[in-house]
């Protein structure tokens, strides 16, 4: 009965997500799309597991071509070690230029470590936009670990809610402490791909091209795709 009841608490949360981001994600939508029109990058970042969310957006088959993640090495390990995101930032930034006027995705579920928060300061200091992804119930109940004292929503412009519970996992499992199931995963996707719709609706409603990537397992997309990245050649993090 375990995987039915995750399966039931999943789909309710992630209704909840919907609704309760889809005000902050028609807000920011436009001004991502006026980022697109005038040929800005979407940057995406996530330390550990919210990677996985970060790195949804990019080289996405039917999704837009101008996403490039900022990546960590370490896979999270040193998330908290004062000044290392701030340094993955500036090597980025030095290999594939931040701008002023684009937005950066910043995906954290505790809000909590230091290189999201690091991450979103320095682009911030570029003129970059910050949208924050976390939990907000989690980050309210736990210590930052950066010296600044800040969490990564306290950061960033805009902040969507993945909703997720304390500990992120939601199926309690009987005679155990520890629950099992997480959801940050899958509302952070959620959320990511709500917030590319948003931006294309506006794109199509403005008559504005949409730079969307085909999949390569069909015939003529690699080189459509080359072709729609030409024009942000040295930008991208993953070069098609």
């Amino acid at each position: 009965m375990l995987k039915e009841s995750y399966l039931k608490t999943s789909l309710s949360l992630l209704d909840r997500v919907f609704l309760q981001n889809q005000s902050t994600i028609e807000t920011i939508a436009p001004l991502i799309a006026d980022s697109v029109e005038s040929g800005g990058v979407i940057h995406t970042f996530g330390s550990g597991h919210s990677e996985i969310i970060g790195r949804e957006m990019v080289g996405r088959a039917g999704g837009l071509v101008c996403v490039s993640a900022i990546l960590d090495t370490t896979g999270g390990f040193v998330e908290n070690l004062h000044g290392y995101g701030r340094a993955l930032a500036e090597k980025y930034d030095r290999n594939h230029h931040f701008k002023a006027g684009e937005f950066v995705i910043v995906i954290s579920n505790s809000g909590k470590n230091c290189s999201p928060i690091e991450i979103a300061e320095y682009a911030k200091g570029k003129g970059l936009s910050v949208v924050a992804i976390t939990s907000m119930e989690m980050t309210r109940k736990v210590n930052t670990t950066h010296p600044s004292g800040k969490k990564l929503y306290e950061v960033a412009d805009y902040t969507l809610d993945n909703c997720g519970v304390m500990g992120d996992a939601i199926v309690d499992l009987p005679g155990k402490v520890q629950s099992a199931g997480p959801t940050s995963t899958m509302a952070g996707t959620l959320l990511i791909n709500l917030l590319q719709m948003e931006v294309l609706e506006t794109l199509l409603s403005r008559g504005t091209e949409t730079p969307l990537l085909r999949s390569q397992n069909t015939e003529g997309a690699m080189e459509a795709n080359i072709e729609l990245a030409r024009s942000y050649k040295g930008r991208l993090s993953k070069p098609l």
